[in-house]
């Protein structure tokens, strides 16, 4: 008889331990998915900023120099292709903003043989900040993609796969570019750094830029 207590004692506890196990990862994967998903609303935000920064770059741009028009409705059109991409997820979205980078960069190459643009203070803020707005979509992009790592990597290790399928969690996408021929674009980073200038600049004496219309 003790023998059948000690064996029962041993599969109860035993149970209690999965089912302890179970709810530990289970919540595990809640957290990782809320982290994901709260840093890539970081992201997003940051994203839309950008957006913005490029519609007003481009208004400037057109206002205060006699640009090349097929650059700039390049630019536009990368934008707009970038907008439409919102809420598509970060994998398509990641493909639309590193279009759009590769169109910036043709921007700005050709932004060098403009002095009077470089020169121009609204061009010069707006530069300045769509710099400090790709730092920080980087450093994002960084931490997202790490926690994206972390919690698909437990989808392929067990027991922590048995408690994904049963607790239906899903994959999540990387924020990266698949192809190739995108990869090469140039970076919007060099191109900008190719423009900086000594003074940082400021935005014009009680004038303050609208947001650009998506």
């Amino acid at each position: 008889m003790d023998a059948v207590l000690i064996v029962l004692l041993i599969v109860v506890a035993l149970i209690v331990l999965a089912v302890l196990g179970f709810i530990a990862s289970y919540n595990k994967f809640a957290r990782q998915r809320n982290t994901i998903e709260e840093s890539w609303r970081q992201i997003d935000v940051e994203l839309q900023r950008r957006h913005d920064l490029i519609g007003n770059l481009v208004e400037v741009t057109a206002a205060a120099a006699k640009f090349e028009q097929a650059t700039l409705t390049q630019v536009t059109r990368a934008r707009a292709q970038a907008v439409a991409a919102h809420g598509a997820g970060p994998a398509r979205q990641g493909r639309a903003e590193q279009a759009l980078n590769g169109a910036l960069a043709g921007f700005f190459a050709v932004a060098e043989s403009y002095p009077d643009l470089k020169a121009n203070q609204d061009f010069l803020y707006l530069q300045t900040q769509l710099v400090e707005c790709e730092d920080r979509i980087a450093a994002g992009r960084r931490f997202y993609n790490g926690n994206v790592r972390a919690y698909n990597t437990r989808f392929d290790t067990f027991p922590s796969s048995v408690v994904a399928n049963v607790g239906k969690f899903v994959k999540r996408e990387y924020y990266e570019v698949d192809d190739p021929g995108v990869r090469a674009a140039p970076s919007l980073r060099g191109a900008l750094n190719g423009l900086n200038e000594p003074v940082t600049p400021t935005p014009p004496m009680g004038q303050q830029l609208p947001p650009a219309q998506s």
